[in-house]
């Protein structure tokens, strides 16, 4: 059994959360160039050559993508092999350190008294224990200009894939330009009304330019992706061809009398980063 120290943990969530919120993934960044040649709106493509400016200033002098640095979501994969006392507050600590230390805007706040924590904590944390020796966490800030647009339906089954569809879809209109596109599609297919939300979420963790490794699935990715390209919504709502850059679905068995479908939206700024102890 190899044990990890809780600083270790908390040390290098810090750094993550610092990190993610500066510097996107160089997978959106090589997206963004990809649609910024297919855009066929001039103030479309003005919008791509802004976000790419942006992240070239965010990285090169350590400042936020974005203002609304977020809720920290994260995904933890605990080896079976490994050991890490307080394993949830380690993690919380991280994010406290981080937002304080980033200069992070600190956005979490009671539900009913709107009292803000001070600490950008506690944060979202979902825990797999899977085999191994390994302690990988995915750290994603969760702005809710996004968030607040995500939805979820209790499909009948009768609905089959084009009710799937319409509801995604629809999903996608009515959010408009309030997700800040060019958006990042998660969707969650089956499992129960929980564990569909949680497949959506885990979705925008699939690096962008990688197709679900079921073909049926993958089909139904790409399919979407096209309709909701066809909305004409654009980068930042002003229009043109690219209203999202992914569709990610992850699909798990449910039961014979229910289709619950989860769609989590991501906005341009994707954010997100791993850690691997």
């Amino acid at each position: 059994m190899r044990e990890i120290s809780p600083q270790e943990v908390s040390q290098r969530v810090a750094t993550a959360v610092i990190e993610a919120c500066r510097i996107l993934p160089s997978e959106v960044l090589e997206t963004f160039e990809k649609a910024r040649q297919k855009e066929i709106s001039p103030l479309g493509c003005r919008v791509f050559d802004i976000l790419l400016e942006n992240a070239e200033i965010a990285a090169e002098k350590g400042l936020p993508l974005c203002q609304d640095t977020g809720i920290a979501v994260i995904f933890v994969e605990l080896g079976e092999e490994v050991r890490v006392k307080k394993l949830i507050e380690a993690i919380n600590e991280g994010v406290a350190r981080g937002y304080q230390e980033g200069f992070l805007r600190k956005s979490v706040a009671d539900p009913l008294t709107r009292e803000n924590t001070g600490t950008n904590t506690p944060a979202v944390i979902h825990l797999d224990i899977v085999s191994g020796d390994r302690l990988r966490l995915a750290i994603m800030p969760k702005g809710c200009g996004s968030e607040n647009m995500s939805r979820l339906a209790m499909l009948p089954p009768a609905a089959g894939k084009e009710g799937i569809k319409k509801f995604i879809l629809e999903t996608v209109a009515q959010a408009g330009p309030n997700p800040c596109p060019p958006i990042i599609v998660g969707v969650g297919i089956g499992g129960t009304f929980e564990k569909a939300a949680l497949l959506a979420k885990k979705a925008l963790l699939r690096p962008l330019g990688i197709s679900s490794p079921r073909e049926d699935v993958a089909k139904l990715e790409k399919e979407l992706l096209e309709e909701i390209n066809r909305l004409g919504i654009g980068p930042l709502g002003f229009g043109g061809c690219t209203t999202a850059l992914a569709v990610h679905i992850e699909t798990f068995p449910t039961h014979i009398a229910s289709l619950p479908v989860a769609v989590n939206i991501q906005c341009h700024a994707a954010r997100l980063k791993w850690v691997e102890i």
